[in-house]
């Protein structure tokens, strides 16, 4: 079935002889038709600026994601044209007791954007980015905004988001639902904690606004809360002022626990703005090779860099380093040829199971060591590692949870491997769980974007103490339980 556009009219459908019908919704059955005949017992959708559309290769678009190993197709999908459109589509989806997901740029590796039987909405039309705040510290965003497009729109005026993930190519209301954690975290936190507000649409489709001094309860339950209460729409975030420059440093390790350790360092003295780190394979084949990854902000947002001060102290391999200058935007966007590439040789319609821990500081060394020992560079693929400190006293949102102590590490393994081989899927995702329960064990969590088989138990085991608040806010404002049900929550 074409889509038709569609200005505050019933949504119509193109039939195989071209005449225009009513999209409906038919309880009994719980599908979709095209009906043009009144007391059939079908409901007609409400008026949307959008387009609501049953076309197979939409609905297969949607029950596909970045992960490419789980499937389960919407009935529907919305692109909507206004935020009228989402929570019109709510209330209907409410009424019928429809499940809901939203999806911004189908980025989730487990099926966490996906809906069987229900309506994807896709929010990508909702990318407006209003004009900076006056003092130039916010800036008010649709969720389907790409942080990239908003970081080129606030650099035009010398401002920037404090926190950005590797890859820019993801909305913001994807990583809000998540928490966003990048390289700028162990000075800022995760892109949750420099939100101030947000405008959502509850699950009994109500829009409100909500920040942490209106309906706080709302606000603290839709930031990384997997979009169990609320389906984000907009929000307001912080910004930074920007450097023009900076200098990237690459420092090779041949030892874990040093790498570990001078990474702990820089964190703990926050000196340099940007902190990262890779493990790659060394001469035998284990993963023990390491590469510190630092970045220097440079004027206006810093002094110029001083290689002296900023490399002092440290026990990388001598001679290794390597030293560059990139304008800001570069730097930020230097994933985008390694992207394009992997686009072009096929490998980025690979299966990507991932991996993503979080790890207390005083045991990573020892578990991190214990879960890269099982890794193989098959299991692996075309993929790559990242280990990295954050800043536990900057992990503000409650939902994001994360172990305790003041310098967590995040492990990130990154597999791919051919979408056909269900085999290694399956064998990857049970490796998954295992080394979740080496972490649990050892008081981590997992960073909930990756592949890591959960039941309903293990996520009320992983929000621990906030899971009373996280309950509490679903019954308040997803009485029927309708959104996002892929995470397996509730």
């Amino acid at each position: 079935m074409a889509e038709a556009p569609a200005r505050r009219t019933v949504l119509r459908a193109l039939t195989a002889t071209g005449a225009a019908t009513v999209v409906a919704f038919d309880p009994r059955t719980r599908g979709w038709a095209a009906t043009g005949t009144p007391g059939t017992g079908r409901t007609a959708v409400p008026p949307l600026d959008g387009t609501l559309t049953t076309d197979p290769a939409a609905l297969d678009a949607a029950a596909d994601d970045y992960g490419h190993h789980v499937s389960h197709r919407p009935l529907a999908v919305l692109r909507p044209g206004s935020v009228d459109d989402v929570v019109a589509m709510v209330r209907f989806c409410h009424a019928h007791r429809l499940p809901v997901a939203p999806r911004g740029q189908g980025h989730g590796t487990f099926g966490q954007a996906q809906v069987a039987g229900g309506l994807v909405i896709e929010t990508a039309t909702l990318d407006r980015i209003g004009p900076l705040s006056a003092d130039g510290t916010s800036v008010t965003v649709g969720a389907g905004a790409k942080w990239s497009d908003l970081t080129r729109a606030t650099l035009a005026h010398g401002r920037t988001p404090p926190v950005l993930t590797d890859y820019l190519e993801l909305s913001v209301g994807g990583t809000l639902a998540v928490g966003g954690l990048g390289g700028q975290s162990h000075r800022h936190g995760a892109q949750v904690d420099t939100v101030t507000a947000l405008d959502v649409v509850t699950g009994a489709g109500e829009r409100l606004h909500c920040s942490r001094t209106r309906r706080p309860d709302l606000f603290e339950a839709t930031l990384a809360g997997l979009g169990q209460c609320s389906v984000i729409v907009g929000a307001t975030l912080a910004l930074v002022r920007a450097p023009d420059t900076v200098r990237s440093y690459l420092l090779p390790y041949d030892d874990l626990k040093t790498f570990l350790d001078d990474q702990r360092r820089l964190a703990e003295e926050r000196r340099f703005a940007y902190l990262e780190g890779q493990v790659t394979t060394d001469a035998s084949g284990a993963f023990r090779g390491c590469v510190l990854e630092a970045v220097a902000y440079g004027p206006p947002a810093g002094p110029a860099p001083d290689d002296t001060a900023l490399l002092a102290g440290l026990r990388h391999r001598a001679g290794g380093a390597t030293v560059s200058d990139l304008g800001y935007y570069d730097f930020l966007d230097r994933l985008a040829p390694a992207v394009a590439a992997l686009k072009e040789s096929g490998v980025w319609g690979y299966a990507h199971p991932w991996l993503n821990l979080l790890i207390p500081g005083d045991a990573v060394a020892a578990v991190a060591g214990t879960v890269l020992d099982d890794l193989t560079e098959a299991d692996l693929g075309a993929g790559l590692v990242l280990l990295y400190p954050l800043a536990g006293e900057r992990l503000t949102t409650p939902l994001l949870r994360g172990p305790a102590g003041p310098v967590p590490y995040l492990l990130a393994l990154l597999r791919a491997v051919p979408a056909d081989d269900t085999d290694a899927v399956r064998r990857l995702l049970a490796a998954n769980r295992r080394a979740y329960d080496v972490v649990a064990a050892a008081g981590g969590t997992q960073y909930p974007v990756g592949s890591v088989p959960f039941t309903r138990a293990d996520w009320r085991r992983h929000y621990g103490a906030a899971w009373p608040r996280l309950a509490a806010a679903k019954r308040r404002y997803d009485p029927r339980g309708l959104l996002v049900p892929g995470r397996g929550i509730f």
